[in-house]
This record gives structure tokens, sequence and C-alpha cells, in this order.
């Protein structure tokens, strides 16, 4: 844990350390750490922080047209600064395509997700007519839960007309992701988006599009794939949840984390590195500031929020 100048608290979430200067400002350091079933796993992954915290801001920026966002800055590889909001306690999640969760669902039997009713006659990762939003609840320990519209209007944890609007930013945050992706080769099967308030507006949050977020397919080979019924290939966080999944893991009591070998560590930074490149159609650049370097440069950085 840092400390920084004018700092008035400190969060540390799974994977992300939060900073908050002066009760009005975020610096958020995305750490290597992952995780996966709602548990932090036992070694970080390489420059993971790096791809996660750089995508984020080019999607942020690439969307600030659509609705405001609450970065300010990105100074460093892994460090985001922005403004604080009050944050809605729900993610809402939007998917193009059966897979993921929404499968798992399916495939148990069930029709309806978060109050939304499933087709039938869908096979795994078969596009939707349109695409559905399913929300879920944000816990800030322990998993998070599936819930409906009606249920977070009636609960009271977001009103009808600013849920009403989530769902239109959300739809076209969704399209935005999906045309980029395309001209990437890829498909934006789905993924989740955060909000918060300042007074009356509202601010898109937290990271977007990033493989801790969201899932990709490649777009090549897809109707080839779903026409054999073969597995599509794809760019997430979704093949370490399988690696886990594989190795008797799914966060379930009683149930240990296998053993996390530097080949295991080097393939999952791999693949984050070839999400970043294929995303952006950009190359990574790995970033290894010493820590002297990289503290000296988010002090300059909060120093100058002060001021503001």
């Amino acid at each position: 844990m840092l400390q920084l100048p004018g700092q008035t608290a400190f969060y540390k979430g799974k994977v992300r350390d939060v900073y908050t200067i002066a009760d009005k400002y975020l610096v958020m350091v995305v750490s290597d750490r992952i995780s996966a079933f709602d548990v932090v796993l036992p070694r970080p992954i390489p420059y993971k922080g790096q791809v996660l915290n750089s995508i984020a801001a080019r999607f942020l920026d690439a969307t600030e047209d659509i609705v405001p966002n609450w970065k300010i800055s990105a100074p460093l590889p892994n460090v985001t600064i922005g403004r604080k909001c009050e944050t809605f306690p729900v993610e809402m999640v939007i998917r193009g395509n059966l897979a993921g969760h929404a499968w798992r669902t399916y495939k148990s039997g069930k029709r309806e997700l978060c109050g939304v009713t499933l087709p039938e006659g869908m096979k795994e990762n078969d596009f939707f007519d349109t695409p559905i939003i399913t929300p879920s609840t944000k816990a800030h320990e322990g998993h998070d839960e599936d819930i409906s519209r009606e249920d977070i209007i009636a609960r009271g944890l977001v009103s009808e007309s600013d849920y009403a609007q989530l769902e239109l930013y959300t739809q076209a945050l969704f399209k935005r992701g999906k045309e980029i992706a395309a001209e990437r080769g890829l498909i934006l099967v789905d993924t989740k988006y955060e909000f918060g308030k300042i007074g009356d507006t509202i601010y898109l949050i937290d990271e977007i599009h990033t493989p801790d977020s969201s899932r990709y397919f490649y777009a090549e080979g897809y109707e080839e794939r779903q026409a054999a019924g073969q597995p599509q290939k794809q760019l997430s966080k979704e093949f370490v949840r399988e690696w886990l999944m594989e190795n008797g893991f799914q966060g379930k009591d009683g149930q240990t984390v296998p053993e996390m070998t530097d080949e295991v560590v080097d393939m999952i930074s791999d693949r984050y590195i070839e999400l970043y490149e294929q995303v952006t159609g950009t190359v990574f650049i790995k970033e290894d500031l010493s820590e002297e370097e990289w503290m000296a440069r988010l002090r300059e950085e909060v120093e100058s929020l002060r001021v503001r």
C-alpha cells in the first residue's frame, strides 16, 4: 500500500488497488494479480496490469462521445487517474452470443437469465437475434449475483429513469465495441460496464473491453466452427477458467487451486499480450520501470491533481 499526497481513502480489490485523493479523484493501480471464480490466484501474471490498463484507456477515449467517462489521464502503464463517482451497485452485462455463464445456465436446462427469456434450440456460441442485457449485483466480497431489471428497480438499487439510461448507454457502447473489434477481425461476444454519477451526470467508470471484462472470438472461421460444433477460437479470460476447471477447481468449498507452474504463468501472460495486439492493432511494448521512477511519476501526477 502506498501513501499518496492528499490521500483520503484506500481500497484493495481482487486485482486493483484504488486510492482516493482529496475525496474527489481516484488513482487506480491495475496489478498483475489475477482472479477467477472470485478467487485471487497465487501467482501474478507479468504485464497483465499494463495490458488491461492500456486497453481500457484506449476504449474509454474511443467511446467518450457516447457517454462521459471517469478517466482524466493514464500516466503510467498500469495506472489510470480519474474522477470519483457515486457508483451504481450493479454491473451492466451485455451478451451478443450464448457463451460462458449464459451457456452454462442454458445447458443446465434453464431458459431464463436475469429475467430475460432465452430462445429454444440454441447452440453454444450462437448469436442472439439482438444482444441481451443480464445485469449482476456488484459484490465487494464473495460472488456477484444475477439480477433482473425489475428487481434492480424494485429494490431501489437504481432508479427507473437512471436504469433506462444505463441500458441505452450499454447498448451503444457494445455496438461501438463490436464495430472496433470487427475492424480487427474479432467478435466482441460479451462484456460488462460499470457506471457512476457525479451530481446528475452519469459516467462510465472502471475498465472497458478488456480481456478481464470481455470475451472475444476470432471472426475468421467462426461460421465453420459453429457448423461443425467445434469450440470457438477465443481471446478472453475464459481460457483461465477452463484451465482451472480442467484441473478440478471452480472456487467451491474444499477445492484447491492447481499449481501455477512457470509455463502456465507464461502462457497466460502471452495470451493477454496476444489479445492486446489483436484488439488494438499495435505491437505491445513491455514497459519495465524501476520502483523509484514509477513512484516519482505517480507522485508528480497526483500532485498536479491537487491544483486543479
